[in-house]
């Protein structure tokens, strides 16, 4: 889901050439849960094509800013000084019903939104 909104605002406000996105999880699941794929669709965004992959150590440590999703980046031996982690301590959506996983998907978003105007402010200042 984050990946998904971070696609966008990053279109969308022309940051393409400036902002990589990375995507992956600690202890992924095999597959996108099929709940949060409706949910997605709902808002536009097809996640049918998209296959959870592990982040590394080196993933994280070449990234400015981390948004966990409630999984511990702790357990990989990334220098967490030097990355600023967002812990943002959401519930696995698997497992959940689609109305609870649309609650969960309008928190993400907007917290990606949050996140960008964050990023963009200190561009703006630097």
């Amino acid at each position: 889901m984050a990946t998904a909104f971070a696609e966008h605002e990053r279109e969308r406000r022309g940051l393409t050439d400036e902002v990589e996105l990375l995507t992956g999880g600690t202890d992924p699941a095999d597959e996108i849960h099929a709940v949060v794929r409706d949910a997605m669709a709902e808002v536009g965004a097809d996640l049918s094509d998209r296959q959870p992959r592990e982040v590394t150590t080196a993933d994280l440590e070449s990234c400015d800013y981390v948004a966990t999703m409630g999984c511990s980046t702790l357990e990989l031996d990334a220098d967490e000084e030097a990355v600023d982690v967002r812990d943002w301590a959401l519930e696995d959506p698997g497992g959940m019903d689609l109305e609870r996983v649309r609650e969960v998907r309008e928190t993400v978003q907007e917290r990606v939104r949050g996140l960008f105007d964050e990023v963009e402010a200190e561009g703006d200042r630097g």
